[in-house]
Formats: C-alpha cells, structure tokens, sequence
C-alpha cells in the first residue's frame, strides 16, 4: 500500500565519477604540499636567498588552507539528495482538515525596503491555495514606520480584491507586482482571465502603488487616512522614533471573525502589524529580537502550531508550497523527526550571466542538498516552516507525537475581544517582558548574540535532537530580489562573512557544538560557510606575491618540465573544470561561471578581509556587533547598468573595499606585463626561463583576465558606474607603486 504522506528522497546520479574525481584531487593535493615543503626545505638547506625559502613557506601556508578548504567542502557532497512530495495523497487522506499556519514578513527600514514592496510579499503569502480561515500573516516592522503601517492597511483594502481573483484564476505568482509585470503579453496571448477583470485588478494595484509611493514620497501619511483606523494614532506621539516607541500591534483583518469577507464572499486570512517596543537602554536584538517577539504575539492572537518565516523582499511564487511542506511534517514515517523544511533562497532579478554571481545556484543545487544527505540543511533566514513547539526550545524524543486536531485559536473574536488581546500581545513585545529572567534568545527562540542568528538556531534544532528537510521544488517556492550594485553585494557578503566566522569562533561552532549530537560531515558541512572569512588572507597571498615575485624574477613555482608541476596543473585543473560542471548543472551559463570566479576574488579579499576584522575587533571588545540592511533600491541609471551587465563601481563612490579591487586587479596587469618584459629580456624566451615561472606566467595571466571589466571601468568607460578616479589614483600611487618599489628593493 503506497503511503498517504508520501516524500521520497533520491540521490543525484554519476556519483562514481564525483568519486574518482574526489580521490585523485585528494592525491594531488597531498602532493602538491609534499612537493611545496621539499621546495622549502632545499632552498632552505642550499643557503638560497632567505626571502625565496619564506615566501615558499607562504606558499605552503596558503596551499595547506586551500587544501583544508577543499576536503571540508567535499564533506556535503558525498551523498546529496532531492526530495519530492506528493501533496495530493496529502489531500486525499486528511481534505482541507490541516493544521493552521502562522506567516511572518518582517522588515526593518521603509527607505532600503520599500513599503510597496513589503505589501506585494504580504499579499502573496495571504493569497496561498489553503484556507483562509487557517493562515494568519504578521508583518514585524522593525523600523517602526507609520508609512508602513499605512502600506499593510491599503494591502488588508487591496486584498478583499485581489485574493478572490487569485482563487477564480488560479494564476502564478500570487504577488500583484510580479504577476502584472510578467502577464500583459500572456493576457494578449490569451489569459485564463478576461482583459476586463484583469484590467480591474490592476488598476486598482495601480491605484494603491500610487497612494503609497505618494506618502513615502511626502514622508507622511495623509490626514483623511488616520481617521480610518485607531492604529495611525500609536504614531500621535512626538516621541515615536524607530529607535525609542512603545509596542505596538494592531489586528488589521480578524480572519476569524466570519462577518468578515473579500469581494468573492470568503473569509480572508488574519492580518497583523507588530512593532516590538525598543527603548534606548534595551538591545533590541535585531532581527532575532523581532522574530522572538513575532512567536509571542502569535502565540496570543493564532498560536498556530507551523510557522513560516520570510523576509520582506521575497514573495511567494508557488502557492502550493504550504501543502508542499506539511507532507514532510505529517510524513507517517519521518515527519515526527522533522523540526523544520528549508525551501531555498531564489532570486528574480538576476541577469542572463549573473554579473555579480548572486545566484546562490550551486549553494542551492549541492550544497544543501548535501547537507540534506547527512543530518538535514542549515536554516537561512526566509522561506522555512517551523513547528512552533520546535522554535520555543522543545527537544526531540522518539516518542514524539503530535495532535495535529489541535490547530491553533480558531473561536472568532468581538471586536472588544480584538481589543483586549491586542493590549495582552502588546505585553509580550515588550522590552521588560525579555528582560524579567526569561530564556528567549537562549534556549527558546531564535538565538542573539550572532548576525546570522538563523544558521545557530537551525544548529540548535538540530542538535537538539531534530531533522531538518531541504525541498528545492521544480517551480520556485520564493523569489526574492538580489542586490544590484556591487556595493551592495559586498555589503551583504560582509554580514553573511562576519556572521559565519562569529559562529566558527564561538561556542556555537559546529565541530564542537554538535560533536556526537549531529554526524560528523554535517558539522564541516556548517563550517564551509565560517571559513570563507579567514580565507581572504592566503587569498590575498595568493593574489599578490605571485605576481610581485614574476615582477622581480623569483620563481614560487616548480618549474613546468620538473614532475612537481604535475599535481600543481592537475589540482588547478580538476578542481575548476569541476567548479564549471556544478554551475552548468545548477543552471549558471559558462559566463556566468567566470563571473562568478572574478567575484569570489573580489569577494575573498574585500567582503571577507573586513568580516574577519571586525569579528576579531567585536571579540576583542573593540567594537559592537552591529546590522547592515542591504539597500532593495537603485535608480533607473543602475538599473540600466545591472540589465546590460555593467559592473557598477558608482563614479562618486570611495570606499576600502573599492581601493582593494583597483589596487589587486592594477598590480595583476603591472607585474604580467613587468614579468613577462624581463623573463624575455633575461633569456629572449629560452626554454629553460620560460619554464621556471610558465605557472606563475599562467597564474598572473589569469588574474589579469578575470579583471578585465575592472580596467575597462578604470580607464574606458564614462558612465557614471566607472571607477571613480580618486579610487584609481589611490590604489596606483598608495598601493600598487609602493608596493612594487618596496619588493623590488628589498627582495
């Protein structure tokens, strides 16, 4: 008899191939440092120029990191896995008898994300294929903005339109902005809805876009609107600011109350506006602080024993995608172990060849999938299904079971009722109520004390006992917004690389944390992402002595007829012409690869140098831990740019990170053309010359190449996304130069 909550898992096939590939990578590896630390020793032991034996030192250190690098991310991808579910027999067992859901969309700051945007993530999680009367939608405002709060109420008016003709048509995507956006052609083409009614909608989505965009515009909520609703008086007070207000929480739709109903007659889903209290003399935590706030709200208002969490600037693009996760959950042979389902992170705004290399593809197609192989994925942030009791610190036992009857408060409630429990949510997101000895941020809730906070809690989870379930569906559950600017990216590779190493360096560190509570490839599986900050000094290395040592003729390289050179070629080649087949299978162009490669160097020695800093600065009480939003805005100027594929350096903008990239890629080209004018020069190309330092030629040479687009932003476009020339005069004469005049008069 076939299962009724039926998931299946199966593994990714040529994994024989993925074998030979990893054992033979291994060997070189062992030979390439065994042939490195022969170098040293000889050029040691001969009385060489002791600088040559100290840089081959260097050369080691930085070859054994990559090396280690390399064998703890192989560690996810022995065994990976895909996962299907089948929500049909979901459906066929149990009807629309489902547990209630609970949907939290928290932003932070109406002027990096817009409200309008925030209301199009909203109205696509209201508008899932579930019933209404089971799904309750909280928005956490972190910023504490009346004109956010004005952008939900326009959405709970917008909505009584909009869900009805989500469910007459049963269009993709549920998000207004989006579906309009992709469907005037498909209307012409001929759309499951007539132009008449599609017309009406969107005008009417029109409508609220341009009542919104007009009060952000003007920084005020017009006077008419406060009339409408009690909540707009929270912000009467002078004293509101989004770092000093009391805690506010406002029922904007009792979805339980069955007097209420959208334009086709059906009770639309509870909607809810919460604004935790902050107070100057109370860390408010950030985004963990919000979260654990949003549980304890909900629990008062819905208490619905699933919740799923997303961030702001992502909508739902599978409406689906509840049914979809609640076979894991109510699976008959393993949903009891499961705490938590991850879908994956996806963006829509991506271009052809992926300038900045946002895509998370290879995250997303391996590497999660191969943590699902051994123990379960991390949990990242947006687009997770939690079990509430799972979330407020339970642990797993094998006797586990859960009364799926019990679905949460669903006793509609008199207006006077919505009143009172609007004062006792209130109480819990309160900045007292943390503070009077409670265990939030610690053992329950999301975990403080970390920018990533997700990636330790969903640890915590799991070793606690729990599964976690990855499930990476044909059509994309969300899609979300990359950033688009390369400030932008490196802004966020700077969070996620100072939060990851925080981890590494903490006692939540995985090889210690979860030592014989999750298997061991799991625990290296959490630290590929911790390494990535301590990674940008043998980058660095790498990147820059190399090329200075072809500048002065010091070869750091066997030579390329010597055997040594053997596994140094084969290492490098495998390991890239791998890197391509995982990004070609995961959907990346063979452009979109090679973006990928300049922007993990950039990265590397940018993003990363300045996470390690600042991790090591806020350990060593130098510094606070602090949270930057990426910005969700560009002008139309970038956006141009991004859709042609431009990078976008900003010509007014300066910054270290800036400096770094220009001063990196200049020194590649300064020392491949010096190198290459003084081997010619020395020998007129002889063989023997030429073989010393082709690896080093080769390597200098490919630098170079992958910067490319950095020196057509320095010395020929005239956009206004070209490299400022402050920052190119501060990288030639304050790094490149010196640095080239001090290597070659004193090595």
């Amino acid at each position: 008899m076939a299962r009724l909550f039926a998931t299946e898992s199966f593994g990714f096939r040529a994994r024989a191939l993925y074998g030979v590939y990893a054992v033979t990578v291994s060997v070189g590896i062992c030979l390439v440092l065994y042939g490195r630390a022969v170098g040293v020793l000889s050029r040691a032991a001969a009385g060489e120029a002791g600088s040559e034996a100290w840089l081959w030192l260097g050369m080691l250190a930085a070859e054994l990191w990559f090396g280690l690098c390399w064998i703890v991310a192989q560690s996810v991808r022995r065994g990976p896995v895909r996962r299907r579910a089948f929500r049909d027999r979901l459906a066929a067992r149990l009807g629309d008898k489902l547990p209630c859901v609970d949907i939290f969309v928290c932003t932070a700051d109406p002027r990096s994300e817009p409200p309008i945007m925030v209301v199009s993530a909203v109205l696509s999680v209201m508008a899932y294929s579930y019933p209404a009367d089971k799904l309750s939608v909280y928005l956490s405002d972190d910023g504490c903005s009346a004109l956010t709060f004005y952008a939900l109420w326009e959405a709970s008016r917008f909505a009584k339109l909009w869900l009805p003709f989500c469910r007459r048509h049963s269009i993709e995507p549920r998000s207004p902005a989006a579906y309009f956006s992709e469907t005037d052609a498909k209307l012409r083409a001929g759309a499951l809805c007539s132009a008449e009614d599609w017309s009406l909608v969107k005008e009417s989505y029109k409508e609220m876009t341009e009542r919104i965009d007009s009060a952000v515009m003007l920084a005020k909520v017009p006077e008419e609107i406060k009339a409408m609703h009690k909540g707009f008086y929270e912000w009467d007070s002078s004293e509101v600011t989004s770092q000093n207000h009391q805690p506010i929480v406002q029922v904007l739709i009792d979805g339980k109350d069955r007097s209420v109903v959208d334009n086709g007659g059906s009770m639309p889903p509870t909607l809810v506006y919460m604004a935790g209290e902050k107070r100057p003399h109370y860390h408010h935590n950030f985004k963990a602080g919000a979260m654990n706030a949003l549980i304890r709200v909900s629990s008062v208002i819905s208490n619905s024993p699933i919740i799923l969490n997303v961030d702001c600037d992502v909508y739902s693009n599978n409406s689906d995608s509840i049914r979809d996760a609640l076979c894991f959950f109510m699976d008959e042979e393993m949903g009891h172990k499961v705490g938590f389902v991850q879908y994956p992170q996806n963006y829509t705004n991506l271009t052809k060849n992926d300038i900045y290399g946002n895509s998370l593809n290879v995250i997303n197609e391996v590497e999660l999938c191969g943590m699902d192989g051994v123990g379960g994925p991390a949990y990242i942030g947006t687009g997770c299904f939690h079990r509430r009791d799972v979330l407020c610190g339970r642990s797993f036992a094998e006797d586990y079971k859960h009364d799926w009857d019990d679905t949460g408060i669903t006793a509609a409630k008199p207006q006077e009722r919505i009143d009172e429990i609007e004062e006792q949510a209130k109480s819990v997101a309160s900045c007292a109520y943390e503070a009077s000895n409670t265990q939030w941020g610690r053992e329950m809730g999301v975990k403080y004390g970390c920018p990533v906070e997700d990636v330790i809690t969903g640890l915590a989870i799991q070793c606690r006992g729990w599964a976690s379930v990855y499930f990476n569906p044909q059509r994309k559950a969300f899609l979300g917004l990359a950033p688009t600017t390369l400030a932008q990216t490196l802004l966020q590779h700077r969070r996620f690389g100072e939060g990851n190493f925080s981890i590494l360096l903490s006692r939540y560190c995985s090889v210690l944390f979860g030592h014989g509570k999750i298997e061991l490839p799991l625990q290296l599986g959490y630290c590929i992402y911790g390494l990535w900050a301590p990674s940008s000094l043998p980058t660095l290395y790498y990147v820059i002595v190399p090329s200075l040592g072809l500048l002065k003729g010091i070869p750091l390289f066997p030579e390329i007829t010597s055997p040594w050179s053997i596994p140094f070629v084969y290492v490098s080649a495998a390991t890239y012409m791998y890197s391509l087949y995982e990004a070609l299978s995961s959907g990346v162009t063979v452009r979109g690869w090679w973006n990928g490669q300049r922007m993990w160097i950039i990265k590397r020695t940018t993003s990363y140098l300045f996470a390690m800093i600042d991790t090591v600065s806020r350990l060593l009480g130098l510094s606070a831990m602090a949270f930057a939003i990426t910005p969700k805005v560009t002008d139309e100027d970038q956006s141009r740019r991004y859709g042609q594929e431009l990078l976008e350096f900003g010509a007014s903008s300066t910054s270290p990170e800036l400096v770094i990239v220009a001063a990196t890629a200049l020194l590649s080209l300064v020392c491949l053309a010096g190198g290459l004018s003084w081997v010619l020069a020395s020998g007129c190309g002889s063989t023997s010359c030429l073989s010393a330092f082709c690896l080093q030629i080769v390597l200098c040479g490919a630098l170079a190449a992958v910067n490319v687009p950095v020196y057509e932003a320095m010395l020929l476009r005239k956009d206004r996304g070209r490299m400022a020339f402050r920052v190119s005069v501060a990288a030639c004469f304050g790094l490149v130069l010196p640095a080239c005049l001090i290597w070659v008069n004193v090595f």
